[in-house]
C-alpha cells in the first residue's frame, strides 16, 4: 500500500511509541502521526485517515488536522507569513503551505487572501502552492451537457462577467447580466452549464435552467404569501438584488414563477405587489 502526499491516507496503526504511533506507509515506511492528533481509543490494527505531509526535516508526517485542501485543489488561502523565499499560507495543517516568488503573479503581502492551487514541486518533492491558476486549469474540452449541475469556485471579475473554476478542473464564465448576487473570489457554489463552446470554454448560470425550476419555485412563493398574511410587496418591478436576497433565486425565475401563478388564477399582481386569492 502505497500514500499519497498531500492528501488523505487511510493507514493503519502498527505500532505505539512514547511520542505517537507509527502508520504502514507501504513503500514509504512508516509514518509518524504525533501523539497529540492520534485519535481516542487507537490500537494497533486500527485504520486511521490521516493527512500526509513533509516536516521542516523533510521527514513523512501523519496528521488528523482538516486540511483546508489538498494536493490537485485550487483553495483560496491567508498568507501567514512571508520571508526572503517567499509566503506561507496557513492551510489547517501545522506546517504552513509554500509558495515560492516565482509562483505569485504579485508580490503576496500578509494577512491577505490568495487564490492558489496546490501541488508536488517535481524537483524537491515538496508540497507548494501557486497563484499562476491559468497554467493549471485543464485545456481539455468538456463532456458537460446543458444542465449539469457542477460545483465552482469564484476566480475573478472580468469586463464580459466572473470567472470560475469548475469542479477544480476548468474554467467557465458567469455573464456580467446574468450575475444577479454579490459573488467575491474564493466563494464556493452550485452552478449550471449554460453551453460548452466549439473552443472548450464553458458558460455558467447561477440558477438551474427551464420553466420546470420556477414552475417549482412557485411553490416558495405560495408559503411566504401564507406566512405573509397572503400579501408580499415584491413584484416583476421589484429589483433583482431585493428578490435574490428575499428568495435566493434570479428576476428572471422570480418573474416565471409569479407569471405561472397568475395564469393560474393563484395571485394577483399589482403595482402594490402580490396577494393571494382566496
Amino acid at each position: 500500500m502505497g500514500i499519497e502526499l498531500g492528501k488523505y491516507n487511510n493507514l493503519e496503526i502498527i505500532k505505539e511509541v512514547d511520542f505517537g504511533v507509527y502508520l504502514d506507509g507501504g513503500e514509504a515506511g512508516e509514518i509518524l502521526m504525533p501523539t497529540k492528533y492520534v485519535p481516542e481509543n487507537h490500537k494497533p490494527g486500527d485504520v486511521v485517515k490521516a493527512f500526509v505531509y513533509l516536516d521542516n526535516s523533510e521527514r513523512l508526517i501523519a496528521t488528523t488536522e482538516k486540511a483546508a485542501a489538498q494536493v490537485g485543489d485550487f483553495a483560496y488561502l491567508e498568507v501567514a507569513w512571508t520571508n526572503k523565499y517567499g509566503a506561507f499560507l496557513s492551510w489547517g495543517v501545522l506546517k504552513d503551505l509554500f509558495v515560492p516568488f516565482r509562483e505569485q503573479k504579485i508580490k503576496m503581502e500578509k494577512g491577505k487572501k490568495y487564490l492558489v492551487y496546490i501541488y508536488i514541486d517535481k524537483e524537491t518533492y515538496r508540497i507548494v502552492a501557486s497563484a499562476k491558476i491559468d497554467k493549471f486549469i485543464s485545456d481539455e474540452k468538456p463532456e458537460y451537457q446543458s444542465g449539469d449541475e457542477v460545483d465552482i469556485m469564484i476566480w475573478q471579475k472580468t469586463d464580459l462577467g466572473i470567472k470560475a473554476i469548475v469542479d477544480n478542473k476548468y474554467q467557465g464564465l458567469i455573464y456580467q447580466n446574468e450575475t444577479f448576487r454579490s459573488l467575491k473570489t474564493g466563494d464556493r457554489t452550485k452552478a449550471y452549464i449554460k453551453q460548452v463552446r466549439s473552443d472548450g470554454k464553458i458558460d455558467l448560470m447561477l440558477q438551474k435552467p427551464g420553466f420546470e425550476f420556477a414552475e417549482d419555485f412557485s411553490k416558495n412563493i405560495l408559503d411566504y404569501l401564507k406566512a405573509n398574511n397572503g400579501f408580499s410587496e415584491f413584484n416583476d418591478k421589484s429589483s433583482a438584488e431585493d428578490i435574490y436576497s428575499t428568495f435566493g433565486v434570479s428576476k428572471k425565475v422570480f418573474k416565471k414563477a409569479i407569471g405561472h401563478l397568475y395564469k393560474n388564477h393563484l395571485i394577483t399582481i399589482s403595482e402594490k405587489g402580490l396577494k393571494l386569492n382566496e
